[in-house]
Order: C-alpha cells, then sequence, then structure tokens
C-alpha cells in the first residue's frame, strides 16, 4: 500500500501500540512535531531514522527504502519532473557504485 512517510510512521506507531508521546520520547523529539510529520506538516530528519527503526522494531534497510522514496516523490511531484528522472537517477546510482567499486581496487 502506498502512504507518505508520515503515514507510514503512524500505522506502524499505532501496531505498537505507541502513542504519539511514547514514540516521540523514544526518537528524542516531542509529540507535536511528530504529530506534524504524519500528518504531512513537516518533514522527517533522516538523522533519526536510526533511533524510528529501533523504536518501531522495523529493519533500518525498510525505513530508509520508506523515507527516501517519499521523499525523492515529493521532490519530483513538486518540481513537475517526468519519471524518466527516476530511470536516470537509478542508472547514476549504478555508475557510481562501479566508480566507487573501481577506486577501492588496489593493482599491483
Amino acid at each position: 500500500m502506498l502512504t507518505t512517510f508520515g503515514e507510514y510512521i503512524r500505522k506502524h506507531r499505532a501496531e505498537k501500540g505507541l502513542t504519539l508521546t511514547q514514540l516521540a520520547a523514544k526518537i528524542g523529539m516531542d509529540s507535536a512535531n511528530l504529530s506534524k510529520i504524519e500528518n504531512g506538516r513537516r518533514s522527517f530528519d533522516e538523522k533519526r531514522l536510526k533511533s524510528l527503526s529501533q523504536a518501531l522494531e522495523i529493519d533500518i534497510e525498510e525505513i530508509k527504502m520508506e523515507y527516501f522514496s517519499d521523499l525523492f516523490a515529493h521532490k519530483l511531484y513538486h518540481s513537475n519532473c517526468s519519471s524518466e528522472t527516476l530511470v536516470l537517477a537509478e542508472k547514476k546510482v549504478k555508475y557510481l557504485a562501479q566508480k566507487s567499486a573501481k577506486q577501492g581496487k588496489i593493482t599491483f
């Protein structure tokens, strides 16, 4: 099911039976800001992804995937970019990974 990152947090918070105040305390923020994030009026701080992952007991890779896909989708939507932009971005990620791997190799 497609959701915003805030909706994703709310869903998992509710499944864990946590109040806004409880989850906010676990990730080091106040409940008013967490409420704004869940309602799409504020962005989540990337630095808190690990603590969110731990608090909700969700794998960090899943949390990052949800966070960054939401971030990219919002940026592309608000910039009025085509879906071709994602295709090009995926190619650039592969290029950067390949370039990074080549730079790490030692040749004798």
